[in-house]
C-alpha cells in the first residue's frame, strides 16, 4: 500500500511557521526546539485539512523543521542558499510578509486567537466554504465572511443607516439600489467588514460601526485587493477612475 502524502501547507500554515522562522536562528536549532514542537501541536490543532488526508508524520516537528529551512533560501542574511525545494506559496508568503514583521506577527496572533472561534460544526475549512480566501489565510477569510453575514447585525445596521439618511447607498461609489431599481431594489444593499483581518477577535461582538453599507460590485473590489483597502482608499481609486473617464 502507497504511503499517503501529506497534504499541502496552506497560507494559514505558511504565515506561522514563517512568524516562528523569524523568532529562531534556523540554522542554529534542531527540530526539538520547543517552539517548533509548539507550532507542530498547533498545525494540528487548525481545522484545514480533514482528519482522513493526514497520516502519522502530518505536521510533525521534524518536517516542520526542514520547512522553515527552506526560507533560508530567500533570505539575505544567509550566505548558503537552504534546503531547495518547497512550493511557489513560500515565496509568495516571503514576498508578502517578510518586510513587514509587525503584520507578520499580528496576522498570526490573530489566527491563534480566531480559529477556536469557528462554530463547532465547521471541523475543516474547504475551499467551497470561502468566496475569497485574502492573504492573511482561510481561517481569518472565513471568520470575516460570518461576521459579514450575521444577520443581526447586518439587519441592525440596515435599519440604523436607513433611520439617519433615508437610504441604502453604498460608502464608496454612492450606487443605490431603490433609485436605480424602483421598489424591487429597496431595502437592498451588502455590508462590509471593515477591521483588518489581523486585528479580528473570535469572542469579540461586531459593532455597527465596524460595518459599511456598499454595493455588491464595490464589495468584491474591497475583497478582491491583497492588501486590506479601507472604504476611503476604495473612494479614492473610485473617483480617479471617474475623473480619468471625464477627461
Amino acid at each position: 500500500m502507497a504511503v499517503q502524502k501529506n497534504p499541502t501547507w496552506t497560507r494559514d500554515e505558511l504565515v506561522l511557521a514563517l512568524d516562528v522562522y523569524f523568532s529562531l536562528e534556523i540554522t542554529h536549532v534542531t527540530a526539538k526546539h520547543p517552539e517548533i514542537i509548539a507550532l507542530s501541536e498547533l498545525l494540528n490543532d487548525l481545522p484545514i485539512h480533514s482528519p482522513s488526508h493526514k497520516n502519522n508524520k502530518f505536521r510533525n516537528p521534524p518536517g516542520i523543521h526542514m520547512k522553515l529551512r527552506n526560507f533560508v533560501r530567500f533570505d539575505n542574511r544567509y550566505s548558503r542558499r537552504g534546503l531547495q525545494r518547497g512550493g511557489k506559496l513560500e515565496e509568495e508568503i516571503w514576498k508578502e510578509f517578510a518586510e513587514n514583521r509587525v503584520r507578520l506577527h499580528t496576522t498570526a496572533q490573530a489566527i491563534k486567537e480566531n480559529y477556536r472561534a469557528l462554530p463547532i460544526s465547521e471541523n475543516r475549512i474547504g475551499e467551497e466554504d470561502i468566496e475569497e480566501v485574502f492573504s492573511e489565510g482561510k481561517i481569518l477569510s472565513r471568520i470575516h465572511h460570518l461576521r459579514e453575514r450575521n444577520p443581526t447585525a447586518v439587519k441592525r445596521k440596515k435599519e440604523k443607516v436607513r433611520r439617519e439618511t433615508g437610504k441604502l447607498e453604498c460608502e464608496v461609489c454612492s450606487f443605490d439600489f431603490a433609485r436605480q431599481y424602483g421598489k424591487l431594489g429597496y431595502g437592498y444593499a451588502e455590508c462590509h467588514h471593515t477591521l483588518p483581518l489581523a486585528s479580528l477577535k473570535g469572542e469579540s461582538a461586531t459593532k455597527l460601526s465596524d460595518l459599511a453599507i456598499v454595493c455588491a460590485n464595490c464589495h468584491r473590489m474591497l475583497h478582491r485587493s491583497n492588501s486590506w483597502l479601507s472604504i476611503a482608499e476604495l473612494r479614492k481609486i473610485v473617483a480617479g477612475v471617474q475623473g480619468m473617464k471625464v477627461m
